[in-house]
């Protein structure tokens, strides 16, 4: 890959949580990045770009609902109109709806999984399209179907298990092209997603299972963007096909 002050990222989900402090934390690196937006988020991703240039760095804002094909080569295409490159894509964007098996329709399945499963597989397949020489892709999974179930969750954690399977086989297909796809696993983070008291924990939630973290808290969104930074850095160079869980401990602890 060529140097950091030369490259070009793009990631969905960037409004907010893990995406906007990956923006920032590439910014700070010298990389300049297409910042991913869903059109009907409540968060601001001019704030993103703001924090984007308060540490020194370059980036545009572009709307791209991941549901829609078209969107997403758009997207990625963005990052060729402003830079002429792309090096590295991040699939982050996601939705957590919770649903009981009675009540989980076949609709509402399918919306989910279009956005946190398909939605992947087409943010890094039209970046794998516009990488012209070496790359890395990273998609965000979630401890939820990444290594554990969750009730009335189920297709949430189903697309989120198939993003680990979705990453190992692409790694195997780029790896001749000299791109690199890993994911990420993500415990009990602290964005806006986690912090939704009706379709997730919600802040009280997180800071009582935060107890049961060897950590002892729930962890930050910069904690995981820096991991995603590392693993589409030259410092990962030998690295693809893996998954890296950011979780404080909380998987490997025994229960009481």
């Amino acid at each position: 890959m060529t140097s950091p002050e030369k490259r070009v990222a793009v990631i969905t989900g960037a409004a907010s949580g893990i995406g906007r402090a990956l923006a920032v934390a590439y910014a700070s690196h010298g990389v300049r990045t297409v910042i991913g937006a869903y059109p009907g988020d409540p968060h601001d991703p001019a704030e993103t770009l703001r924090q984007v240039e308060r540490a020194g760095g370059s980036g545009v804002v572009h709307e791209v609902d991941v549901r829609d094909a078209a969107q997403v080569e758009a997207f990625a295409q963005r990052a060729l109109d402003e830079w002429g490159r792309l090096d590295v894509a991040v699939a982050n964007a996601g939705v957590l709806r919770r649903a009981a098996l009675a009540e989980l329709t076949d609709a509402a399945w399918d919306d989910l999984l279009q956005v946190d499963l398909t939605g992947v597989l087409r943010t890094l397949r039209s970046a794998a399209a516009r990488m012209s020489g070496a790359g890395a892709m990273v998609a965000v999974s979630s401890i939820a179907g990444g290594v554990y179930g969750w009730g009335e969750h189920a297709h949430y954690a189903a697309a989120k298990a198939g993003v680990l399977g979705l990453c190992r086989s692409l790694a195997v297909e780029l790896a001749p092209r000299g791109i690199r796809v890993n994911s990420v696993i993500p415990g009990l983070i602290v964005t806006p997603q986690s912090s939704d008291p009706v379709n997730s924990l919600g802040p009280d939630g997180l800071a009582r299972a935060g107890r049961d973290i060897p950590w002892g808290r729930a962890g930050r969104p910069e904690e995981v963007a820096s991991v995603i930074r590392f693993l589409t850095s030259d410092d990962a160079a030998y690295v693809t096909g893996q998954t890296i869980v950011v979780d404080g401990g909380l998987t490997v602890r025994m229960p009481a």
